[in-house]
């Protein structure tokens, strides 16, 4: 998975009597969170993300701007600035300014009366802050798990800022059916995000199907889904067929084609009307970009929204990097259910297979998907819908959205529940039972969640992810909209506060 290089350096003083008694120390305490930093934040497929250590501490006009370019050299993004004893807080402007003022900044200190971290990162953020910049601050225990998790939130968050800043959203078709919320709104996402788009006409995928697409891979694909699913699999000799199910797959090569050619990073397809009318349903080849694996064994998740929804990419991009490389969901707002104080999220396609049960081995998720014949109501071109039900987990769901040309993300902690073979069976029955299904209960009122959330998509991702959300918004100037009593955990940052 992409990630950017970390910067970390140690704030120091400027007295040469001082620096002699304490410059081991200190170093050996920026070294100590580089280390954990390391061991720490692992993505999904193994790799961490690289931590750049500063050669000395900051304790001079000249070694701040050795040490900013030596970061800057090191295409360092991200910057945490350490404190464990009172330092010169003038220097943090030659450093700043010599490894870029675009870079996410972090203040990490102790909590020690002996040596006065505190006081230094105050005088130092408080500088910086006078100016304009948007910095965080985390003061503990270097020991401290919870301090460690609050540090990874913060790198999970920085990491995405950071680096969906250089990315291209590929916007196959243009916006679906009308909906203006699905749009790549290009002015306010430059400015938060910095991720622009180029749009390409879905008859290059036809064509790139017709044209560049080996068709001995096409029948490995084939075989290989057979396999898997065996009887599951819902041939009906007309909608479902090997040939209709061929061309999802030929779809599904054309998009990793010409994605890698254009070089799009995330990518979106429009399907209705045109597609699904004329060529095939998406819901496979769409399934496959954000699934960790295809025929060809492990690969890294290529996130892929339906109805070409740029907004619902470029928050399922966010999720992915703040997960650590975990695909992310796609979910049309669709049924609550009030007597069970449950939504049913499903929408026909877009559900990464993995989350059937959340196995980087696709046999153990497809042993709970049925591939079923399309709904010809909707889908006129045929193929295979994908059917299953979300495995029960603990989860974080998110959009971003617009108010008045103004960004801001929903957030909201909650669940996919298991409800049972039964309940379940009937819950899906009241939407529709071919499509994929996540049963969630979230921890925010229906009231609240009605009166606010931005679109009729919704997304998600495994695990708490509110705080480091809520880290990724400030940093981006979006505005973080946490929904439930979550919100309530929130510090309201200064630069909110006075403007």
């Amino acid at each position: 998975m992409r990630t950017v290089p970390i910067g970390i350096v140690m704030m120091n003083d400027a007295r040469p009597h001082v620096i002699a008694q304490n410059e081991q120390f200190a170093m050996g305490v920026v070294n100590r969170w580089a280390d954990i930093i390391r061991k720490g934040v692992r993505n999904v497929d193994g790799t961490a993300p690289e931590v750049v250590v500063g050669s000395e501490s900051i304790k001079s006009v000249r070694t701040a701007q050795a040490v900013g370019e030596q970061l800057r050299r090191a295409g360092c993004r991200i910057v945490i600035m350490c404190y464990t004893v009172w330092n010169f807080p003038y220097l943090v402007w030659p450093f700043y300014n010599s490894v870029g003022r675009d870079v996410p900044v972090l203040s990490l200190s102790n909590n020690s009366g002996q040596y006065p971290g505190n006081v230094g990162l105050l005088a130092t953020d408080g500088a910086l802050r006078q100016a304009g910049v948007r910095t965080h601050r985390i003061v503990g225990d270097i020991d401290d798990p919870g301090v460690h998790a609050d540090v990874f939130d913060w790198i999970r968050a920085a990491q995405a800022v950071a680096t969906i800043r250089s990315e291209v959203y590929g916007l196959y078709g243009g916006a679906s059916m009308g909906m203006d919320t699905g749009f790549f709104h290009l002015v306010p996402t430059l400015k938060a995000l910095g991720c622009t788009t180029e749009q390409v006409d879905q008859l290059l995928l036809t064509k790139v199907m017709e044209n560049e697409i080996d068709e001995a891979e096409v029948e490995k694909g084939l075989r290989w889904f057979e396999g898997m699913l065996g009887d599951r699999l819902r041939y009906d000799g007309r909608v479902l067929t090997p040939e209709t199910l061929k061309t999802q797959l030929r779809l599904y090569l054309a998009m990793q084609l010409v994605n890698k050619e254009h070089g799009f990073d995330f990518c979106g397809l429009k399907g209705q009307r045109e597609l699904t009318e004329y060529v095939c349903l998406g819901d496979v080849a769409e399934m496959l970009l954000n699934d960790p694996y295809d025929w060809y064994g492990s690969k890294e998740p290529t996130v892929c929204a339906t109805e070409a929804d740029s907004y619902g990419a470029v928050t399922m991009q966010l999720l992915k990097y703040v997960s650590g490389g975990l695909p992310s969901l796609f979910m049309d707002v669709r049924l609550y259910r009030p007597d069970l104080d449950l939504w049913d999220w499903c929408n026909s396609g877009n559900h990464a297979s993995w989350y059937a049960a959340q196995s980087m081995d696709p046999a153990v998720n497809m042993e709970r998907v049925t591939f079923y014949p399309a709904l010809e109501f909707y889908f006129k071109a045929g193929g295979a819908s994908v059917e299953f039900n979300a495995m029960a987990s603990p989860m974080t769901y998110a959009r971003l959205g617009l108010w008045d040309d103004k960004p801001f993300m929903a957030i909201l902690k909650g669940e996919s529940v298991d409800l049972g073979v039964e309940q379940a069976r009937a819950v899906n029955a009241e939407t529709d039972p071919t499509w994929p299904h996540v049963h969630a209960r979230v921890r925010a009122p229906f009231s609240e969640f009605l009166s606010v959330f931005p679109a009729n998509h919704v997304h998600g991702t495994v695990g708490d992810k509110v705080r480091a959300l809520t880290y990724l918004c400030e940093m981006s100037g979006i505005a973080p909209v946490v929904l439930g009593p979550e919100k309530n955990d929130r510090m309201t940052p200064i630069w909110e506060r006075v403007l």
